[in-house]
């Protein structure tokens, strides 16, 4: 029975995983492959009590109206059954204690007897529902990794549990993690990942036209661009107000439009098609090198049709909605990076009542015909920011993307990732986040937070660069948008600068993040053999270099990539 207390539990806890659990050691494993054997527990189980069942049942209670009981397979592997299941939480616990403040990682091996299921962990506190932690589609014949965690608020006991909705089906688990995390550790693994992502090492050589080594030259380097998309959406304002012009000019090169390119902004009433402020946005963007993300050409949400599609008959909805996504995907064809194709269609099913099951499906196969080299998008809500939230859990946003991919002639699609990221007050779970990431990220679609923004909370601007530093840091990621802007626009869920552009705390955190992830202007003087060694994040680049001797220099224009060969040489010629 668990009768130690908390203080108790958690000192023996620090005495003996002390050491060699720092954040520099966190596994970022995506797997999500069906294997023969289980992989090792994480971290040798991190405050687990028998992680691997190489002692019978013991720490381990059966929970519910489930019975449990150990197995072994062929090759002498122990693991874990919870089976005559009445019950979708019927399952087998253990319970530990976690400290306030900690992040804590969780993981284990699953499987199931038949088919396929999904199984997630379920964390119960006392006198609370519990709270799903992650999930995953655990299949019968191998095991697959389940990984999850949460942000502890307090410091208490938390029982551990594992759930399936279809109670027929037998639980099985093996090698179970749960590792404490301090939020510097987590922090310090972030810059590490960031430093081995974003940059990479360049060495310079600059030489005389005759290639002997230029001793003593001044080598500026000044990056232009960044490879990297961190954005923010824009509004209609920006049409009408210089200072949102050039606030937003100066500082992004991506965005989303918020509202102007939906449907219901640009044919009001039926047959009155009205591009004008779109259009008009579109050129802003283009005239100031602002890439475009498509937002979007449908949205699932009965609310959000236009109000004359809400009172049409089926097939009057597959007529309009053929001529919709005729009209805008063709438009814009070749000038956007992405197509949010059909938006919210795990949360919503407005065309798939109207048109049948397979009607997402064949909108992302028109849109992709219309503009065959743009990404076409899935966007959702709470997939990383509400764990408890199951229509838009990771599994069944899995579910949904081989749905969409298995309908004839989407094999090749070009399918990208949206993860809103509409963050609610208070803490965000930012292990869920993680571990999310790493699920989705073994699909290996690309991957976008597209609408990332924070509710009013004392600690806001904390919170928001809690979520961009996860997002930037982790490895699927390929861009991230931001739903914030200046006050003046409307955006007064997270609020960048107020109405005479002065930055918020959460402008501060933006701005510092925008200078932070870039390479700052650098003057260096190259060594006797004429190198100079720099790590630069990835994007294009400035080179100047200048002998000793005067009106002696030589400029080019170099991209940094993630391809880049560590240690690479650039040569910079200078005649003298």
């Amino acid at each position: 029975m668990f009768t130690e207390s908390c203080t108790l539990l958690l000192s023996c806890i620090f005495l003996y995983f002390g050491h060699g659990t720092h954040a520099s050691s966190y596994n970022y494993s995506t797997t999500t492959k069906c294997l023969v054997e289980p992989l090792d527990a994480l971290y040798g189980g991190g405050i687990i009590v028998n992680p691997e069942f190489n002692y019978n049942i013991e720490r381990w209670e059966a929970f519910g109206q489930g019975k449990i009981e150990e197995r072994i397979s062929k090759k002498g592997n122990r693991f874990m059954v919870a089976h005559s299941r009445k019950h979708p939480l019927d399952s087998f616990s253990q319970k530990v204690c976690v400290e306030k403040g900690k992040i804590y990682s969780f993981s284990a091996s699953v499987q199931v007897n038949e088919g396929s299921e999904i199984v997630a962990v379920v964390f119960k506190f006392p006198n609370r529902d519990g709270v799903r932690g992650g999930d995953v589609i655990a299949e019968h014949g191998c095991w697959t990794l389940l990984k999850g965690g949460f942000v502890a608020n307090f410091t208490s006991p938390v029982e551990i549990l594992f759930e399936s909705k279809n109670t027929s089906v037998e639980i099985m688990v093996d090698n179970v993690s749960l590792q404490p995390f301090t939020k510097e550790e987590w922090r310090s693994h972030q810059d590490k990942s960031i430093k081995e992502l974003r940059k990479s090492k360049v060495r310079f050589q600059v030489t005389q036209a005759s290639k002997n080594p230029l001793k003593g030259a001044r080598v500026s380097i000044k990056q232009v661009k960044s490879h990297f998309p961190f954005g923010c959406g824009m509004n209609h304002y920006i049409l009408t107000n210089s200072n949102y012009q050039k606030w937003f000019a100066s500082r992004f090169k991506w965005t989303t439009f918020t509202n102007e390119m939906k449907w219901y902004s640009t044919e009001k009433t039926r047959g009155q098609e009205n591009y004008t402020v779109a259009d008009n946005m579109v050129k802003f963007a283009q005239k100031n090198g602002i890439s475009i993300r498509g937002h979007n050409v449908f949205w699932d949400d009965p609310k959000y049709q236009p109000d004359w599609v809400k009172s049409l008959s089926p097939e009057e909805v597959r007529t309009a909605a053929a001529k919709r996504i005729n009209s805008v995907v063709s438009r814009y064809q070749g000038q956007l990076i992405a197509w949010d194709v059909v938006n919210e269609n795990l949360h919503f099913s407005f065309y798939e009542d109207n048109l049948g099951e397979n009607a997402s499906a064949e909108f992302y196969s028109t849109a992709q015909q219309l503009d065959p080299d743009t990404t076409m998008f899935m966007n959702e809500y709470n997939t990383i920011e509400y764990s408890s939230d199951e229509k838009s859990s990771p599994a069944n946003y899995k579910k949904k993307l081989e749905e969409i991919l298995s309908y004839p002639r989407n094999e090749n699609l070009s399918l990208g990732i949206g993860l809103q990221g509409h963050f609610g007050s208070g803490q965000p779970n930012i292990a869920y986040m993680r571990s999310t990431l790493d699920m989705l990220g073994a699909i290996g679609l690309p991957i976008w937070l597209t609408e990332v923004d924070v509710e009013k909370d004392p600690n806001q601007a904390q919170y928001l660069e809690e979520v961009l530093r996860e997002g930037y840091s982790h490895p699927a990621v390929q861009g991230i948008i931001m739903f914030v802007g200046p006050e003046i626009a409307g955006f007064n869920v997270t609020t960048l600068v107020d109405k005479n552009f002065k930055n918020t705390p959460a402008g501060d955190v933006v701005d510092k993040l925008i200078e932070e992830w870039n390479s700052n202007t650098q003057e260096i003087i190259a060594d006797d053999q004429g190198y100079i060694d720099v790590s630069l994040f990835h994007g294009d680049y400035e080179i100047t270099a200048e002998g000793r001797v005067a009106n002696t220099s030589a400029t080019l224009s170099l991209r940094v990539t993630q391809a880049h060969e560590p240690q690479a040489i650039v040569h910079v010629h200078i005649d003298t």
